[in-house]
């Protein structure tokens, strides 16, 4: 790392609120929804609704507690740039190098999955030729004027928006007009009952539900470059509770009422097509709608393509942000024309080369094993984003009270840290996770030795506030 920093350069504000809102609306919306909450419905049945309900909780408290931060200063990186202000310089560098490699991480999946995506439809196209084609597309477009990001942003998260609602409609509907034998609320009870596997049932599949939340922080890495953030912020952060509980929580009540949730278990467990892990596509397919999977198709396509062009805008910030620190080459500070950190975008390019080659050259067990990481890494930001706030708040206490504060500070702070704590404990007792606890430690470790080789005239407790 260069030993001297350079002026931070200037993103520049061109999100509107129209982009805002539907990056917040998108990042509440991807596969682990789409196809992830199959494992949360085996794990805990129609009780599955609770743990989602829970969680999303969570997950609003925490964002609240980020956005009382942003609307104070509205920066890009967010909790890199909060927890090396308020709790320490290594807080910093550890929130930054966690988000930039947790991003990294979930790119490298979705550039596979998406290859898969398209194989589905046209087999004769190798997976790693449709991988390239997207890469190649995505970090293209994110080069220009970051405006073009809200905007491609916006249309794949309006996809998203509109395939849920459809879905919530298809199936009132079809609930309303006994279109489908058997078809009621009462699927939801009648079949073992809502909780058939208790409260384990439901804390088993806690962490896989809190995963498919980790979308909600693109708002904060984007506060750096948004229109009138201490208004825009605020509205798109308050709308997190209303999203879960309509695109969670909405579309679970309804699907799990066409049909028995014992039946749609048994119906993933006996798939065996790309889309057997899917409950939309089984309960789709179930009641009789031969295009699910087709359907289904497109629209996970378009969720996978939108989360890998948030990968790349949140990691590219995520380094400018981190060389703004003194926590990354001062290299990466470098803006194109368009005021993109083109330097930092390059290398989150390289690294998603390398790893997608290497995943293709070598598929067994590594993308199982980095996203298992992932998974540990997102938990320990989490707690971070609570410690950070409440670290926060002592430091402004005598200052004049903030205009966007976090609901029930301080007691929702040490909920969700006991709360994302607990859920890590959780992971160390299932199996298909439980890797990441082990080497977590590692990982932490690393993160250590890495900060400590930085010259020590810029390690220093308090990191400079770096306002865009």
């Amino acid at each position: 790392m260069s030993g001297s920093q350079q002026p931070a350069q200037q993103l520049r504000r061109n999100l509107s609120g129209r982009h805002i809102q539907m990056i917040g609306l998108g990042g509440a919306i991807g596969t682990g929804l789409f196809l992830g909450s199959a494992g949360v419905i085996k794990a805990a049945g129609p009780a599955a609704i609770l743990g989602y309900a829970f969680a999303g909780l969570i997950a609003f408290l925490m964002m609240r507690q980020l956005g009382e931060m942003l609307v104070d200063e509205p920066v890009s990186g967010s909790l890199s740039h909060f927890s090396g202000k308020y709790c320490g310089r290594f807080f910093g560098f550890l929130a930054g190098w966690n988000y930039a490699a947790m991003y990294l991480l979930v790119g490298m999946a979705e550039l596979t999955a998406l290859g898969k995506y398209v194989h589905y439809w046209f087999p004769d196209i190798p997976l790693w030729m449709s991988a390239t084609g997207f890469f190649l597309l995505i970090n293209i477009l994110n080069t220009l004027n970051v405006r073009v990001f809200g905007e491609v942003e916006f249309a794949f998260s309006l996809v998203k928006v509109v395939a849920i609602v459809l879905m919530i409609g298809f199936g009132v509907y079809l609930l309303t007009t006994d279109s489908v034998p058997g078809a009621s609320v009462n699927n939801l009870w009648a079949h073992g009952g809502f909780m058939p596997y208790g409260i384990s049932g439901i804390v088993l599949a806690l962490p896989f539900i809190m995963f498919a939340f980790g979308g909600l922080e693109m708002v904060g890495f984007a506060a750096g470059e948004t229109e009138n953030p201490r208004q825009t912020i605020p509205r798109a952060v308050n709308q997190v509770l209303f999203r879960i509980a309509v695109f969670y929580i909405g579309v679970l009540l309804v699907m799990l009422s066409l049909i028995p949730w014992n039946s749609l278990v048994d119906a993933l467990n006996s798939g065996g097509d790309a889309y057997s892990a899917s409950p939309f596509v089984k309960i789709l397919s179930l009641i009789g709608s031969t295009h699910a999977a087709d359907i289904l198709n497109f629209v996970v396509l378009t969720a996978a393509l939108s989360v890998y062009n948030g990968v790349v805008y949140c990691s590219t910030r995520q380094l400018h942000s981190l060389a703004q620190q003194g926590s990354a080459p001062t290299k990466l500070l470098k803006l194109n024309k368009h005021g993109i950190p083109v330097n930092a975008q390059f290398v989150t390019a390289i690294i998603t080369v390398v790893a997608v080659g290497l995943n293709f050259l070598y598929p067994n067990g590594t993308l199982e094993l980095l996203m298992a990481l992932a998974v540990a890494i997102t938990v320990i930001n989490w707690v971070l984003t609570s410690l950070t706030h409440l670290k926060f708040k002592q430091a402004r206490r005598a200052a004049q009270p903030q205009g966007f504060p976090a609901p029930f500070s301080p007691l929702s702070n040490y909920l969700c840290i006991a709360s994302v704590l607990g859920i890590l404990l959780t992971m160390a007792f299932i199996p298909a996770v439980q890797i990441s606890v082990m080497i977590l430690p590692v990982w932490l470790l690393g993160l250590y030795l890495a900060y400590r080789k930085i010259p020590g005239q810029r390690r220093h407790k308090d990191a400079q506030a770096q306002t865009p």
